[in-house]
């Protein structure tokens, strides 16, 4: 099951329209609304500030909040879209998704790396190489993975993990349909460059003996 889904904590909106809005914007706040999962749509605004820091920390609109309104039940909640100045560049208005426990999403789940001391490769100076810290899977809002596991016993040095190796949680589906690679074992960069060197010692008596 997930983890911490961080709160998000907002304002109800009184007044509608543009004058609402602007005064919002005004105040230092930036409007926005909440909809679907059976309810009436919310009017709501957050502070700028806060918001700008979840933007810039990335990943904001593939991350599961928990909003906090007071007056309101906490919900599970998906920003589906963020509304910007076209001068700015700054965010105007947010829209929220309200999900159902069954409801499908997609979110990015970190990947947590097992069995170091078990990799023959790792023990003989290979360099563990993630591809991918995070991967985009489409899972359940009410059984969301804190991660998933990648196990690297037995890893070579030259070995790759791909997302077709790794044991996904109930539910959970990539959301990119190739088996792509998640990381490898690669030999330490000494060894490569002997390797190197030895296949330019092969090259050049190859020649010589032409």
């Amino acid at each position: 099951m997930a983890g911490e889904i961080p709160d998000l904590v907002v304002q109800e909106r009184t007044g509608s329209g543009k004058g609402a809005a602007r005064q919002a914007r005004r105040e230092g706040l930036v409007p926005g609304i909440v909809y679907g999962g059976g309810a009436d749509p919310l009017p709501i605004q957050l502070p700028f500030n806060e918001l700008m820091r979840k933007l810039t920390k990335g990943r904001f609109l593939s991350t599961l909040f928990n909003l906090k309104v007071e007056g309101h039940e906490d919900v599970r909640v998906i920003c589906r879209a963020v509304q910007r100045d076209v001068v700015k560049d700054l965010p105007t208005h947010v829209d929220f998704l309200r999900l159902r426990r069954t409801t499908k999403i997609n979110l990015f789940i970190p990947v947590e790396f097992v069995g170091h001391d078990d990799a023959p490769g790792l023990k003989r100076g290979g360099v563990l190489t993630v591809v991918r810290p995070e991967v985009e899977l489409m899972v359940t809002a009410g059984d969301i993975p804190d991660h998933i596991t990648v196990d690297l016993t037995g890893l070579e040095i030259g070995d790759t993990v791909t997302i077709s190796s790794v044991d996904l949680p109930k539910g959970a589906k990539p959301t990119i349909d190739r088996d792509f690679v998640i990381a490898n074992v690669q030999a330490p960069s000494g060894l490569r460059s002997a390797d190197a060197e030895e296949e330019g010692e092969e090259g050049e008596g190859e020649a010589e003996e032409g």
